[in-house]
């Protein structure tokens, strides 16, 4: 998962969250694969005294963080529906990495250019690379769903079948559905002459059919596309079902059954189904001479007709049938990935949707946080902030008691003059937008920053920017070539005669529903001095101010790194002093080859470096006379592991923020880490770090070679770390 926050699966942070609480074996999907250093000079070798083979390469490492979903998926401790889960977060981050990172590797490699990865790969080398490992990693998806899941969803009565499984009367019902409710949205479309090779929009599931005319006893192409606004599995009410539950028969298996009434008089010779997924990374061209909302609805436009980049296809696909598809698609033979089964199994989300809460985590209701608890007495948001600042947990601690209810009464509290709001992702039916529109609507001053490049959600964020202005709110869509990642909102309120802010920073999208699923921190304050960082930043996202320093905030493109490494640096000065020193961080990512040098040169002074990430990591670790003082551990739970934070122990400064170690957020992004200086918060902050790095937490262990290893041993006493933080708001 992605993601990121975005969908990069990142982030992939759009995907759903990646991953369960207990490691299945060993991961190392990178140790067949070519080594990923090469040995050649690092266009980022800006430190002569460091090797040139010191990072891992990017793209394996994504496909490593995805099989770690995929033993999740393997896990049989887990809950039956959360390994289907599992199944369909791997198909769906598969998915958004071809889109988006082959994709631009393709890009790259066609029109020539030779830059290389921090590793030293050329684009063809880790495109050949990716096309190895997604095959094994494609196959094993395959085997878990067929020898696995598959057959335990049927002994619990989930039964998936195929139309050869159903009864004659089971037939008749469905003959009669198909004739009702799809075949009137089905449209076969010919290959011949007359009839040009149709357009196949990416991720769309099709049917390949071959046709023979009964009077010229020549052969037809025609494709089927499986349509989308139909549910993929259609429910079959089985009589003596133990369990009282249906069975899920998929649509295309419903559609070829019927390819006689979509061609009549004709004869089916065969039928396969395939996918194709497009490239959907694409750039809009700012100019400031022209809207950026239409710029970007003319780009939305061409992404449906972006280049394939993978062919997925059944495999009892013939030869024959391939060939048409890959020269009609205008796909290379090693972007074809052949599967047994069905293909996109991110379908399976409507499986895991089945009623049986025994087959599936137990649930779990946020708590409110103590500070927002219940009283006799209702207390404001605003006076509770006056007390102290507030760190908040999510999905722990509750999002809708904390900071929705913050913006809400901000927005309902009549000496509340102004709130300025950043808005990245949100939930569709979002509370967060709809407070805003009525704090515009009684008259406050409300600025929305709407980031409406946030990927795969541009059409979502592009409905509520219109939206909001309609309201009267004033919609700003950041800075011309960054987009606007940071997480904050600021409230001024008339207190008397004087004017007091009050803030939240986080690391989280403005999100109620994810933030139920991920993990993530944030600080509610009424600071000063941050009130004031926040009015100069969004002084320079709305105008032309261009401030660079602020009093607590580290602010990206010009602040997150440097003031980062920075901060490494001072860690080695308290080493080398003889006082205590040491680095704590979690991340999504760990890329950045400037920060990833700056904790080589902390670790051979000898400070230690202890990392969290949970997805990619481009620095190897516990290598002799480079990286022995550092440690990279992965943890994938029930929730998404999202939230970015920094323990520097010789400074004893704690710090939280938006921003990964990944290139994008430090160079093209507007990012913010803020300082948490409160002792009791940096002591929650401690909490956290104390429990993702127990010894005994179960997590994926980063080796020098690239491999993850699952620790503890099986049998070894082990923790849950997000068990034990739902244990502790439960207490």
């Amino acid at each position: 998962m992605t993601n990121g926050d975005s969908p990069d699966p990142t982030s992939s942070e759009h995907a759903a969250p990646s991953g369960a609480a207990r490691p299945a074996g060993r991961v190392a999907t990178a140790t067949s694969a070519p080594p990923a250093a090469t040995g050649l000079q690092s266009r980022t070798d800006h430190d002569n005294t460091l090797p040139v083979d010191r990072y891992l390469n990017r793209e394996q490492s994504w496909l490593d963080f995805n099989a770690r979903v995929l033993a999740l998926a393997e896990d049989t401790s887990q809950p039956l529906l959360e390994r289907a889960k599992f199944l369909a977060i791997f198909a769906s981050n598969l998915d958004e990495f071809y889109m988006v990172r082959v994709a631009g590797l393709k890009r790259r490699a066609e029109t020539g250019l030779s830059v290389r990865s921090a590793d030293g790969l050329t684009p063809r080398a880790q495109l050949a690379l990716i096309a190895s490992s997604t095959r094994e990693l494609a196959g094993r998806q395959a085997q878990v769903f067929l020898d696995s899941v598959m057959p335990a969803l049927a002994a619990e009565g989930i039964s998936i079948i195929r139309w050869a499984d159903l009864t004659e009367d089971e037939r008749r019902r469905l003959t009669q559905y198909f004739a009702d409710q799809v075949f009137p949205v089905l449209t076969p479309l010919a290959v011949d002459p007359a009839h040009p090779f149709p357009y196949i929009s990416g991720l769309s599931l099709n049917l390949a059919v071959t046709v023979k005319d009964s009077q010229s006893s020549g052969e037809h192409f025609a494709r089927v596309k499986v349509p989308d606004n139909v549910e993929r599995f259609v429910r079959v009410d089985r009589a003596g079902s133990s369990h009282g539950l249906p069975a899920f028969l998929p649509l295309e298996e419903l559609i070829a059954a019927h390819l006689d009434v979509l061609f009549p008089g004709m004869e089916i010779v065969e039928h396969h189904a395939f996918r194709v997924t497009r490239n959907a990374d694409f750039e809009v061209e700012e100019d400031r001479d022209e809207d950026l909302l239409q710029a970007l609805e003319r780009e939305l436009a061409r992404r449906r007709f972006g280049s394939p980049v993978r062919l997925e296809v059944s495999d009892d696909m013939t030869e024959h049938m391939l060939d048409l598809l890959l020269r009609e698609l205008d796909v290379d033979r090693v972007d074809v990935v052949q599967l047994p089964g069905l293909l996109d199994l991110s379908s399976l989300w409507q499986v895991h949707a089945v009623d049986r809460p025994d087959l599936k985590d137990a649930p779990f209701v946020p708590a409110t946080h103590p500070a927002f608890g219940e009283r006799e007495t209702p207390k404001s948001v605003f006076s509770t902030l006056r007390e102290g600042d507030i760190l908040v947990h999510h999905p722990y601690d509750s999002f809708s008691t904390s900071v929705q209810r913050f913006i809400e009464q901000a927005a309902a509290d009549s000496q509340v003059l102004a709130i300025k709001q950043t808005l990245y992702r949100t939930s569709g039916d979002s509370p967060i937008v709809n407070a805003l529109i009525a704090a515009a609507e009684a008259g406050k001053q409300v600025v929305a920053l709407v980031e409406i490049k946030a990927r795969f959600d541009e059409q979502a964020n592009i409905k509520w920017a219109r939206k909001l202005e309609q309201a009267g709110v004033h919609v700003v869509y950041g800075l011309v070539g960054l987009k606007t990642h940071c997480k904050t909102c600021l409230v001024v309120r008339r207190e008397g005669s004087t004017i007091r802010r009050y803030c939240h920073i986080g690391t989280g999208n403005y999100n109620p529903k994810t933030a139920r699923l991920y993990e993530d921190v944030g600080l509610l304050t009424s600071s000063p001095e941050i009130g004031a960082d926040l009015t100069d930043l969004f002084n320079t996202l709305t105008g032309y101010s261009r401030k660079a320093q602020y009093r607590n905030l580290l602010v990206a493109p010009h602040g997150v790194r440097k003031g980062i490494i920075e901060r490494v640096e001072r860690e080695i000065e308290h080493h080398a002093a003889g006082r205590p020193s040491g680095i704590r961080l979690k991340a999504n990512a760990l890329v950045d080859e400037q920060v990833i040098d700056a904790l080589y040169r902390a670790s051979r002074a000898g400070v230690r470096t202890e990392v969290v990430v949970r997805g990619i990591c481009a620095l190897k670790p516990g290598v002799p006379g480079l990286s022995e003082n550092i440690t990279v551990r992965s943890i994938l739970g029930r929730f998404l592991e999202h939230s970015r934070l920094f323990h520097f122990r010789g400074s004893d400064e704690y710090w939280i923020g938006s921003a990964d170690m990944m290139h994008r957020n430090l160079d093209r992004r507007v990012e913010v880490m803020v300082q948490v200086k409160n002792t009791r918060l940096a002591a929650q902050l401690d909490g956290i770090f104390d429990s993702a790095l127990d010894p005994v937490t179960r997590c994926w262990i980063l080796e020098g070679d690239g491999t993850w290893t699952a620790s503890p041993e099986p049998g070894t006493a082990a923790r849950d770390h997000q068990v034990e933080l739902m244990r502790s708001r439960a207490s």
